[in-house]
């Protein structure tokens, strides 16, 4: 059996490799941010959505803090969403999740993929407003569900946007802008005009 820290050091490797951005916190891997793409902008989330028309988070782009406690993998992450997103069992204002296999049942089975790539997408797709940790959006979705569904479109749109995750658009390469810069070049004026 591996020690804690080379699981935790595996898993956070892993997630770097499956195309998913982290960006750590300080030089320790216990503490790290992942950007987390809602339906339509991750080919994972769609796998899950197949049998479903639309997901009201869909295009949203979140900031989501971990945290690995020492006894990672025997104990579980902390996860809390950064950008604000409105939904029954994320507490809004600091973010925290509510979920029971990351608070309850969790195990040492489950690695970092498993929260981004089924755990989180199911909790967006399946939100539980009998276990609130934001009890507003609880009530509005067992009150009204035109109006949950309205109000979390509105915050996706207002708070999920990719500059709300910290995603700074990829700068064009150094071969692109050369490849630009050679058709600007004015090639004719240096070498004259062909003969006729």
């Amino acid at each position: 059996m591996s020690s804690p820290s080379k699981r935790r050091e595996m898993d956070l490797m892993k997630l770097m490799m499956s195309d998913y951005k982290v960006e750590m916190v300080n030089d320790g891997m216990q503490e790290f941010f992942v950007e987390f793409r809602g339906p339509n902008e991750n080919p994972k989330f769609n796998q899950l959505l197949s049998c479903f028309r639309s997901c009201i988070y869909q295009g949203g782009v979140w900031k989501v803090r971990v945290e690995l406690p020492d006894a990672y993998p025997y104990k579980s992450p902390s996860i809390g969403f950064i950008n604000k997103l409105y939904h029954p069992n994320v507490d809004e204002m600091s973010g925290s999740v509510c979920l029971d296999v990351i608070n309850q049942t969790w195990s040492p089975m489950f690695d970092l993929i498993n929260v981004f790539e089924v755990f989180l997408p199911q909790l967006l797709l399946y939100p539980n407003p009998s276990d609130p940790l934001n009890g507003d959006a609880a009530a509005l979705m067992m009150r009204d569900r035109p109006a949950y569904e309205q109000k979390v479109k509105e915050y996706c749109e207002k708070y999920a946007k990719p500059e709300d995750a910290g995603v700074v658009p990829e700068d064009k390469s150094s071969d692109e802008e050369l490849s630009e810069d050679e058709d600007d070049s004015g090639d004719e004026e240096i070498l004259g005009k062909p003969d006729p």
